[in-house]
């Protein structure tokens, strides 16, 4: 398939432009449990990183007095609110740290491509809020084994505080995206708990890089299914209800119909909203087909999103403007630029 090889061969070209921010993850078996991050120094791009364990001083509401006894108060999503949807619309870049293989968000100034997301997102909101995302590639994929055997690696710490950082100073979300190679998800993202703990960070999980052993990413599609997805959102959403946060998004990508399967074992959970984003590559007739074929029958729980590429869509005609984005059926509620 057209699109999903054009991935395939982006990961390959990409995976030596962000070995140097990535380091591998933990594990002992195939697709087994556990993850670390290296201690690799990134330079910091604007004002000093945070400490995860600083949320946004706009997102916590004015302290009752000593006295009193209340409820712990739910922390604010970036930009008002504890809720996603229906007010707000997200619009954001993918891209891995340094990396312009992997998509716009890691290429130049992080600030400067702040600016490009907000002005996108004004064009995209189409009655509703503009809410900017930030999605960064955090677990990358190798076509190699890499010292774990996992196909996988970690970037470090640093850079991820150096994006939230970046995505606090714009009153945005920052996802962290994971391409797992032969390890299993949820490990994965509990290794990302410190992070998600924030009321401002959420995730997006890249299924086509979820491999069986004997398998190597690019070489084939990866899948996951419905009940994985699920032990991943209750997985967050028990997070969002011990450290009383707002909704987090948790988003999934999808080039094709066997990528992701039993999607109707998802449950739905009040602290997580979880987002189908449709990855067809080409022209405009062929997204839309693409789109069409993946939200039919959607499970309740799942809201739509859907992916543009300023390369690859153009190779085939005029990418989709905006307008042409929002004609989509059902509208989609997160637009992602690649």
């Amino acid at each position: 398939m057209l699109h999903g090889r054009r991935r395939a061969g982006v990961a390959a070209a990409a995976v030596l432009a962000l070995a140097a921010c990535a380091s591998p993850t933990g594990g002992a078996a195939a697709r087994p449990s556990g993850s670390t991050s290296s201690a690799h120094d990134a330079a910091a791009n604007g004002s000093s990183a945070p400490s995860p364990t600083e949320s946004p001083s706009e997102s916590r509401s004015e302290s009752p007095s000593p006295s009193s006894s209340p409820s712990p108060t739910t922390a604010q999503l970036p930009r008002g609110g504890t809720t996603l949807f229906p007010h707000y619309r997200l619009v954001g870049y993918a891209g891995g740290a340094g990396s312009a293989a992997f998509g716009r968000l890691g290429v130049g100034d992080i600030d400067a491509r702040a600016r490009e997301i907000e002005r996108r997102a004004q064009a995209l909101a189409g009655g509703r809020t503009p809410l900017p995302v930030f999605e960064l590639i955090t677990v990358v994929v190798h076509d190699t084994p890499g010292r774990n055997g996992l196909y996988n690696s970690r970037v470090s710490d640093a850079v991820i505080a150096r994006y939230l950082a970046a995505a606090r100073r714009h009153r945005a979300l920052l996802l962290l995206d994971i391409q797992p190679g032969r390890q299993d998800f949820l490990p994965l993202v509990k290794g990302l708990a410190r992070w998600l703990e924030q009321p401002d960070v959420g995730l997006a999980l890249d299924p086509e890089w979820a491999v069986e052993p004997g398998d190597v990413p690019g070489q084939t599609f990866g899948r996951m299914t419905g009940r994985e997805l699920d032990s991943v959102a209750a997985y967050v959403d028990a997070l969002v209800r011990r450290h009383h946060l707002p909704q987090k998004p948790l988003v999934f990508h999808q080039v094709a119909a066997s990528v992701v399967v039993g999607q109707s074992a998802l449950r739905e959970r009040a602290g997580v909203v979880v987002i189908k984003s449709v990855d067809g590559i080409g022209s405009r007739r062929l997204k839309t087909a693409t789109w069409t074929t993946l939200v039919k029958h959607l499970p309740a729980p799942i809201h739509t999103g859907f992916k543009l590429f300023f390369d690859e869509d153009r190779r085939h005609g005029p990418m989709m403007t905006p307008q042409q984005v929002l004609a989509l059926r059902p509208q989609p509620e997160y637009v992602l630029y690649e």
